[in-house]
């Protein structure tokens, strides 16, 4: 048919869109659990594996524009878990650093991993395989 390629079974978009609302929807009991949104859940994830993080960077790790990480590390910051400051190096750099309740947080969550791909119906190899082509679609 001449418009079988706008048919939503034939777009590979659909299935990455439905698959992250789902994902994300698993992990939201557990997440409600700390008090904290998926985003924020993510961002916390960078800033347990590096303490200090300047705001550019950890929007171009999350793939976030200034937009949405500014209210996020706003509302980080004010339930305690991060600072935010100006680099005495240079005060264009925003930094964001954990805090000690910060690092505490990571204890919490350290489980909700496990706990959520348990709940997706994939083999470890294909959840590899799955990984993978995601971030290849990413980094181009």
């Amino acid at each position: 048919m001449k418009y079988d390629n706008l048919k939503l079974e034939n777009q590979l978009c659909f299935p990455l869109y439905a698959a992250s609302k789902e994902t994300v929807r698993r992990y939201r009991p557990h997440l409600d659990e700390l008090g904290l949104t998926y985003t924020q859940y993510i961002a916390m994830m960078v800033l347990w594996e590096s303490e200090e993080v300047s705001a550019k960077a950890l929007g171009e790790r999350l793939y976030l524009d200034s937009g949405t990480l500014t209210p996020l590390l706003k509302s980080l910051e004010g339930k305690g878990y991060v600072t935010r400051a100006r680099s005495k190096e240079d005060e264009r750099v925003l930094l964001v650093a954990l805090t000690p309740a910060g690092r505490a947080l990571q204890e919490k969550a350290k489980d909700i991993p496990a706990k959520v791909a348990g709940c997706l119906p994939l083999s470890r190899e294909e959840a590899t395989e799955l990984y993978q082509l995601l971030y290849k679609i990413m980094q181009r």
